[in-house]
């Protein structure tokens, strides 16, 4: 067995360090040339386009392209078309250019085609920077209408944070999506809890990349009182401690009153000198908006409140499909039937 120097997994974990930014560096610049060419091929079509070149004409031009490049992909009929269509849809918008920059080609074509107002693809094209989605979470969020979501969340951000920036307001969503955690319809706080946890990768999913998971039921105290914050997080772009509390019954007024208390305390106690306020998260079963924005004009700490799903469709609905199981047995009796 090897002795290894005291400083040998330092060592390791600089250098996987140096390949990830590498890596991540020249990621990042082939998206850049590819952008930029691309962009370059979409200008001369929307120009050329005044002078009759229609349909007929980028199919030629698609063919000898990918017989000059054969082997490279790209340059079909549909994608030119598509640089085109960014071209002409971005060239006003200087901030979706420089977005659309940082992310793969084909979540461009994703955004381009299914998202068409341009707040929502500004919003489309941070999220995918920041968190890394794939192409696949891409389409997900935009089927689930992630825009909306955030857009429609209830906080008191703006009138409790003096340095308020848009990317504070990004990282509260109206409504999370838990399908994954297969709740029963009647579940306790800490069924919901335990499986967050348990699925603590997917959750940091629902919540974001630069949420870090420091604990759950993480302790407090003041004077001879204990208090605890179900999940404790701490947001590595925000510079902040993010407190999440988790409500199976409809919201009430005293829900926040108790997060209230728990921010003041993590400003007091746990909060770095140069850490920004910590921030709290209530996510319960339903919520009342008037009620939560009533609730929310009270709380003198910056905070959101949020509802949750849990099931892929509604109950009423849920309750008369079949379960796998029975979907099993009803597929082996059909080929059953069919063998005989």
């Amino acid at each position: 067995m090897i002795n290894l120097p005291s400083n040998y997994f330092e060592v390791l974990s600089q250098i996987k360090s140096s390949i990830h930014q590498t890596h991540y560096q020249a990621v990042k610049a082939v998206n850049y040339q590819l952008f930029d060419l691309y962009w370059s091929i979409g200008e001369k079509l929307a120009n050329e386009s005044k002078n009759n070149w229609g349909q007929s004409i980028v199919q030629k031009l698609s063919q000898d392209l990918q017989a000059e490049f054969n082997g490279i992909k790209g340059f079909s009929a549909q994608n030119l078309w598509l640089m085109k269509q960014l071209y002409e849809e971005y060239k006003q918008f200087p901030n979706l250019q420089q977005l659309a920059r940082e992310i793969g080609w084909t979540s461009n074509f994703v955004i381009l085609q299914k998202v068409k107002q341009p707040k929502q693809r500004e919003f489309y094209l941070q999220k995918t920077q920041q968190e890394n989605w794939s192409r696949a979470t891409l389409k997900q969020r935009i089927s689930k209408n992630e825009y909306e979501n955030h857009k429609n969340s209830l906080h008191n951000l703006d009138q409790k944070l003096t340095t308020t920036k848009a990317s504070y307001v990004w990282e509260i969503k109206d409504e999370y999506h838990f399908e994954f955690l297969e709740l029963e319809e009647e579940h306790s706080e800490r069924q919901f809890e335990d499986g967050l946890v348990k699925n603590i990768t997917k959750t940091l999913g629902q919540f974001g990349r630069d949420f870090s998971f420091m604990g759950r039921q993480f302790k407090l105290q003041a004077s001879d009182k204990e208090y605890f914050v179900d999940l404790l997080f701490y947001h590595r772009k925000l510079k902040c401690l993010i407190a999440i509390e988790l409500k199976t019954k409809a919201f009430e007024i005293s829900h926040t009153q108790q997060l209230n208390l728990y921010l003041h305390i993590l400003d007091k106690q746990v909060k770095y000198e140069d850490d920004n306020p910590s921030i709290g998260i209530l996510i319960c079963r339903d919520k009342d908006k008037i009620l939560v924005e009533y609730a929310l004009e009270l709380a003198t700490n910056p905070m959101g409140v949020a509802s949750y799903t849990y099931n892929d469709l509604p109950e009423e609905i849920a309750k008369n499909l079949p379960s796998e199981a029975e979907l099993e047995n009803i597929f082996k009796e059909n080929l059953e039937d069919y063998e005989n």
